[in-house]
């Protein structure tokens, strides 16, 4: 027998992006382990990606072409050759690309976070033929919107420095389920005296082993910020040299603050005054004492209407306080701002002949049901979905299904498994794993650039991506030399080789290692040199001013909620948030058997008194519906949920589901402030036990 170690990199998308051995025994894949030597991953990874063997080797994998013979969300197919079904794909898009080029739209997000399997050779294809441009905002762009008319770019406290810090904000998250080796190191940092306070409108596992836990309202969060500036600057809680020299705008913010007294945000975001108090002093007086203050924020926070603005807010907050002139101080949102991609080098968006109108991802419900016109443009005729199951994943689900369920779309999925998704497609095609195919990575939680090396051979007759993408190319008859590159090709552009924080980027080197960390200071924003217009933490902005927003941090309160909509909060008086269920990755996973055993079954966590006044009990089936849908599935009576909120962890395969829904049912396609992202966590429903 032959044993060999793979070096190879997690593809999902977390922050986390750990570095992975795999142990291969005569061609097969027999473990998947954490990198001991990668120092964020450390040997550990979490129980989703511990069991890869199981999703690569699944009974269930997609292994051949496949063509539809019953009606479409049926998931009826026949089997058929490679020849077969380039045959058919290059009949349905040619005469569309030839005539109609905006008919075609590409349906992909972070299936894989790869900048080789992910959006490379895929995008010249598109770009090639001048599909409509696909607005991949579904999960972060709200939040990095607000984040870069702050700070500048995704550019934050690296990771290895979080458990030097004195007080540690964990602000919209749940670590311990999506951020395991962040939250490593904020236990580390509390078992060395750190403080950690949860801000989250749920007591998620995270907020059960934090000291504190402050439960505010959904979509409040820009307003405990204001509330937090306003006792930072009543209180002389402030760095005043740090304002002065890497700071513009604060004589502005300071009166903003000012009308967001203590009393104001404590009845704004549902919490007591005591605890807006408690909070801002707690901060403002670690960081005045010279102690490392960091805010972990992720992106609950931004699934709101204001959501861009509330971590524009969070983000002004460290600047205050002085808490960048610590490398353990500061705040981080994601780190993909850090890295020297070489995205055009790799998507070569070169290719369009002119600029195509744009599809937003998180409207593809109105937008599949659109007819032609001189607004919209012409009716979608064919749709490549990879990479995203947005049957199961993007908002009001109801219609998106229909969407998908129109006969004359043409659908192709390139998939691992049969999703939601895949039930409606025309032609399915199999896709390899991560053990499968070559592909680099960059990260959003940490300054590593990765390396994924091909364990085992495709299983069956699954490819990656990009070879599919390139026997679509060549059946059309598109000869671009850019279709002739190889993975090994692709992924030695990826970064910009002669950027100083690459180190002089090599491929074959980072094959060789795995890994290799990003040339950038611990301290980023110590001395100021923020990539803003000013080169200042800009409290003011005029890009903002420019694009239609309020230049200076403001609240904006959600779309469905008391204050914007009485009618509506009459009708549906619970909020609803949707976070991610500990043991899925958004859609991923859900179909590996023993994390789904250990999940359970689809529930809606509502706390005692809501269930009290509806008749719920424990373990009731209950009806979760607003006008634009509903859903069945357990009662869990639980203090977890505050009262007027009810939580259902996701994502669901609707097929799954015992109803055959899932939490997007009661979603909005209604999009965010700025960065035009989904608004999942601005929803008002009512509750109902269920025959």
């Amino acid at each position: 027998m032959t044993s060999t170690q793979v070096r190879a990199t997690c593809p999902h998308d977390c922050p986390d992006t750990c570095a992975l051995l795999v142990t291969v025994e005569n061609g097969v894949a027999t473990e998947v382990k954490g990198a001991p030597d990668h120092p964020t991953t450390a040997g550990v990874l979490c129980t989703k990606v511990s069991r890869y063997t199981e999703r690569t080797y699944s009974p269930d994998r997609l292994l051949h072409p496949l063509r539809r013979v019953g009606k479409k969300g049926e998931g009826k197919f026949e089997r058929i050759s490679w020849d077969e079904a380039l045959d058919e794909i290059a009949s349905r898009l040619k005469p569309l690309a030839e005539n109609q080029p905006e008919s075609i739209l590409p349906y992909s997000y972070a299936g894989t976070m790869g900048l080789v399997q992910g959006d490379s050779m895929s995008l010249r294809f598109f770009n090639k033929i001048g599909a409509s441009l696909l607005d991949r905002t579904i999960c972060a762009t709200a939040g990095a919107t607000g984040y870069k008319y702050t700070v500048g770019a995704s550019i934050g406290t690296d990771i290895e420095q979080f458990q030097n810090a004195k007080l540690i904000l964990i602000w919209g998250g749940n670590p311990i389920a999506s951020n395991l080796h962040f939250w490593t190191r904020a236990q580390e940092a509390k078992r060395s005296g750190a403080k950690l306070i949860a801000i989250d409108p749920y007591r998620s596992l995270t907020a059960e082993k934090c000291h504190q836990h402050i439960a505010l309202l959904p979509g409040t969060d820009a307003a405990l910020a204001l509330g937090m500036m306003h006792i930072l600057i009543r209180d002389d809680l402030l760095d005043h040299d740090y304002i002065a020299q890497y700071t513009l705008g604060f004589d502005a913010l300071r009166e903003r603050a000012a009308e967001w007294t203590p009393q104001r945000t404590a009845e704004v975001c549902g919490i007591s005054v005591e605890e807006v108090e408690g909070l801002a002093r707690e901060y403002g007086e670690t960081a005045k004492r010279g102690e490392p203050v960091a805010i972990r924020t992720n992106y609950g926070v931004q699934r709101v209407h204001g959501g861009g603005m509330a971590v524009r807010n969070i983000s002004c907050l460290p600047a205050l306080v002085g808490a960048w002139r610590h490398a353990a101080g500061g705040v981080q949102l994601s780190s993909s701002g850090t890295f020297p991609k070489n995205l055009p080098a790799l998507q070569r968006p070169d290719l369009l002949k002119k600029l195509p109108r744009t599809i937003n991802m998180s409207t593809i419900g109105d937008d599949l049901l659109r007819p032609a016109s001189p607004e919209f443009g012409p009716q979608i005729k064919a749709l490549i979905v990879y990479n995203s199951n947005p049957v199961a994943v993007a908002p009001e689900s109801g219609k998106v299904a229909a969407g998908f369920a129109r006969e004359d779309l043409f659908t192709v999925v390139l998939e691992h498994f049969q999703t939601d998704t895949a039930d409606y497609a025309d032609i399915v095609l199999p896709a390899t794993t991560q053990l499968e195919h070559v592909d680099i990575h960059s990260a959003y939680g940490h300054l590593y650039m990765m390396a994924n090396n091909a364990a085992v051979a495709p299983m069956g007759e699954s490819r990656p991506n990009t070879e599919i993408f390139r026997l679509i190319a060549a059946r059309m008859g598109l000869d671009d030399p850019c279709f002739k590159d190889s993975d090994d090709q692709l992924a030695a552009v990826a970064f910009k080789s002669d950027d100083a924080r690459a180190i002089h980027f090599d491929w074959e080197s980072l094959k060789q290692k795995g890994w290799q960390k990003l040339a950038v200071p611990d301290a980023p924003f110590a001395y100021g040199n923020f990539p803003t217009p000013s080169g200042k933490c800009e409290f003011y902005s005029e890009m903002m001013k420019a694009d239609g927003l309020d230049p200076l941090p403001t609240y904006i309160p959600n779309y469905e909620s008391r204050v914007s909509s009485p009618d509506l909060a009459a009708k549906y008086p619970l909020a609803m948030i949707s976070p991610p269920a500990r043991n899925f990755l958004n859609s991923t996973f859900v179909n590996v058997q023993s994390l789904r055993a250990t999940e359970g079954e689809p529930h809606l966590d509502i706390n005692p008194e809501d269930a009290a006044a509806r008749g719920i009990n424990h373990g009731d089936p209950v009806r979760i519906f607003n006008d634009r849908g509903s859903f069945v599935c357990k009662a869990r009576v639980t203090p977890k949920a505050r009262p007027g909120l009810v939580v259902g962890l996701s994502i669901w395969w609707k097929k799954l589901a015992g109803d055959g829904k899932n939490a997007n049912e009661v979603t909005s396609q209604r999009l965010t402030d700025m960065g035009r992202a989904p608004t999942f966590y601005d929803t008002l429903v009512q509750v109902e036990k269920a025959a």
